[in-house]
Parts: C-alpha cells; sequence; structure tokens
C-alpha cells in the first residue's frame, strides 16, 4: 500500500463523505432521528467526537477498498466498502439495540442500510474520481 496513493484516495472519499452524509444528515434524515431517538440526542452535536469518528471511518474504508482500486477491479473494491459499511454501522446500531433501553429496530434497521450505502458511495465515487484524475 503506497502512502501517497492512499493518501489520494482518502482526500477524494472525505470529500464525498462530507457531501453525503451532509446531505443526509442536514435535510434527509433530520426529521427520522428526532422522532424515534429525539429523546437519546443531546441539544448539540460533539463535534469533536463526530469528527475523530469520520477521520476514522474514512481511513477504514480506504484502508479495506485500497486493493480493489489500485487494481482497478471496481466489483473487489465495491464488495469490501459495502462490507465495511455495514459492519461498522451493524456494530454501533446492534450494541444500541443490546443495550439501550427504548433503541428502536427501526432505527438499526435505517442504519445499516445507510452505511451500507454510505460506504458504498464513498467507495464508488473514490474509484471512479481518483482513476479519473490519477
Amino acid at each position: 500500500m503506497e502512502f501517497g496513493n492512499f493518501m489520494k484516495m482518502y482526500l477524494i472519499a472525505f470529500i464525498v463523505f462530507l457531501a453525503i452524509d451532509a446531505l443526509w444528515l442536514g435535510l434527509i434524515a433530520t426529521k427520522f432521528y428526532k422522532t424515534n431517538i429525539g429523546h437519546l440526542m443531546a441539544e448539540k452535536p460533539n463535534f469533536i467526537a463526530a469528527g475523530i469518528f469520520y477521520l476514522l471511518f474514512i481511513i477504514g474504508v480506504v484502508f479495506f477498498t485500497y486493493q480493489g482500486i489500485a487494481e482497478q477491479n471496481f466489483s473487489k473494491a465495491l464488495l469490501a466498502g459495502a462490507v465495511f459499511g455495514f459492519m461498522t454501522y451493524a456494530t454501533y446500531d446492534l450494541t444500541n439495540l443490546a443495550t439501550l433501553k427504548d433503541w428502536p429496530i427501526m432505527v438499526t434497521v435505517v442504519d445499516l442500510l445507510w452505511g451500507t450505502f454510505l460506504s458504498s458511495a464513498m467507495t464508488t465515487a473514490t474509484y471512479f474520481i481518483y482513476h479519473a484524475i490519477f
């Protein structure tokens, strides 16, 4: 894994992630989360924790999809991205479902779909943008 290529992929994935997740959290799913888990939500998000999550999640996506992107094997990259997104969101949501009182199963289902889609979309965009530029 070459550091320079990793960082190029990371930068692309970072920009894509911010754009997609901003749409999701800011426009599409705001009411859904407030309705279902509003009683658990802080008045103001912890931006430091969110930033650390974003940095680590994107490192994970790029790490697991790097080989497929570098080899120009789209299906390998996409599968790795989708599985990574599903597994990371499953860890969070299934833990919440198992340990938090009144955690709605619908939030878990939606988040699992969202995490899989988000990681897949990041992988797809990173793959095509990376190969178009480099």
